[in-house]
């Protein structure tokens, strides 16, 4: 199946040079594509507000404004119909099979060479799921987690963001003031949060995130 020059892809890594590479891995299988390329999440989000008409982003799991599996996440409730495939270093079983888990296309080594990593890419832009052919996700995951990512994909795209920032460590004005959103509405989104998480505080909802996502967000934010 070819796949047309008109084709609009996102490359987002922190990383020049890999950036680099994936531009060369596009370029190759598909000539002529219109390629963005983002240094940071606030970087993606604002191409993607811009012009969201985007074949596929190229995510990197581990760049700034992102923290273990939150970027993916959001990626996935705010826009949807656009294909996100995860290009990361960290590539064992359990990081691929949550990728794929939140609604990722495929998951890319960084390990790979550019012409594998053209041939995943094509693959994907085809409409294929693409995981590494060595990977074997046949393993029953673990039903607690399950049970914890099945909650984490019921928040909209606007809870995530402020999930993300309570990992970080903001109180609610400082939260509201980065949304442009007022205190009030960011206490009924942590409300929010808290039930469909099934917790009790804030702490408990970044740790669930945390154990989800298997990150390194942070467990010892102020309470606001």
């Amino acid at each position: 199946m070819s796949t047309p020059a008109s084709t609009h892809l996102i490359i987002a890594d922190d990383h020049p040079l890999f950036r680099d590479a994936l531009r060369l891995a596009v370029s190759s299988v598909v000539p002529g594509a219109k390629i963005g390329e983002a240094g940071s999440f606030e970087d993606l989000t604002a191409m993607l507000e811009r012009d969201g008409d985007v074949d596929l982003v190229l995510l990197d799991l581990k760049m700034p404004g992102i923290s273990g599996f939150s970027g993916l996440i959001y990626l996935r409730a705010q826009y949807p119909a656009i294909p996100v495939v995860v290009v990361s270093a960290s590539d064992d079983v359990e990081t691929i099979r949550r990728s794929l888990d939140f609604g990722a296309s495929g998951f890319v080594p960084k390990r790979f060479g550019v012409e594998k990593l053209g041939d995943a890419i094509l693959r994907v832009l085809d409409g294929d799921v693409w995981v590494p052919p060595d990977v074997d996700l046949s393993a029953a995951a673990d039903p607690e987690t399950s049970k914890l990512r099945d909650r984490l994909v019921t928040l909209t795209p606007q809870q995530v963001r402020v999930l993300m920032m309570l990992s970080e460590g903001l109180l609610n004005k400082q939260i509201a003031y980065e949304l442009g959103v007022s205190e009030a509405t960011i206490k009924a989104h942590v409300s929010a949060i808290l039930q469909k998480l099934g917790v009790e505080s804030r702490t408990q909802a970044v740790i669930a995130a945390a154990k989800i996502s298997g990150s390194q967000w942070r467990q010892d934010e102020p309470v606001a």
